[in-house]
């Protein structure tokens, strides 16, 4: 079957793209303001490694707003953003419903934190990767999404993830994501 994106209607372009471009990451990203805002992102992908820069679309709130992690974003220009495994599931869920600009969902959620930096937001504890990033700039396409652009300053790596230090080889197959509107785990690694 062929679909004509400009003859779609709703959703249905993102229920395609969603349920086809998998397994997509998560970015559970962590941003301050009045409160510490943490809220999951599935479109979201590594852009460039020079310099080192991540992708993600950021939509609206339902009365057309900025979400409160953009907002706080453009306001501090700092975000940390972390790639957690399968058993934060259920937490990370919790955290992709809107709350009031000055509740946090780590306090809402009982979502523990871990200071690394005093210049960048604290990453989840327990979380395998976070990237603490700086704002880079907003892709304008017009849509319903806002594409924006970190650029990452320091990474944490889970050293149980790393196979090989010397040569930076990383096993993270517990990596959770997003497979269409579901829940996943990468899953097993194939080698060539």
């Amino acid at each position: 079957m062929i679909y004509e994106f400009d003859k779609l209607q709703g959703t249905d372009r993102y229920k395609l793209m969603a349920n086809t471009i998998i397994p997509r990451p998560i970015a559970w990203i962590v941003t301050e303001d009045e409160v510490v805002n943490v809220a999951p992102f599935s479109y979201f992908t590594g852009l460039s490694s020079d310099p080192a820069t991540i992708l993600v679309s950021i939509g609206h709130k339902k009365d057309g707003s900025k979400k409160d992690t953009l907002e706080n974003i453009l306001k501090t220009k700092k975000a940390t953003v972390c790639i957690v495994d399968d058993s934060f599931y259920k937490q990370l869920d919790e955290t992709k419903d809107e709350l009031p600009h000055n509740k946090s969902e780590a306090d809402e959620f009982g979502i523990e934190l871990k200071k690394e930096f005093d210049e960048y937001p604290a990453m989840i504890k327990g979380a395998r990767v976070a990237f603490f990033c700086d704002f880079f700039q907003i892709v304008e396409i017009g849509g319903k999404t806002i594409p924006t652009i970190l650029e990452i300053k320091n990474m944490y790596i889970d050293d149980k993830l790393l196979t090989d230090k010397e040569n930076i080889k990383i096993n993270f197959n517990d990596a959770l994501a997003r497979v269409g509107a579901s829940y996943a785990k990468i899953g097993e690694s194939l080698s060539v």
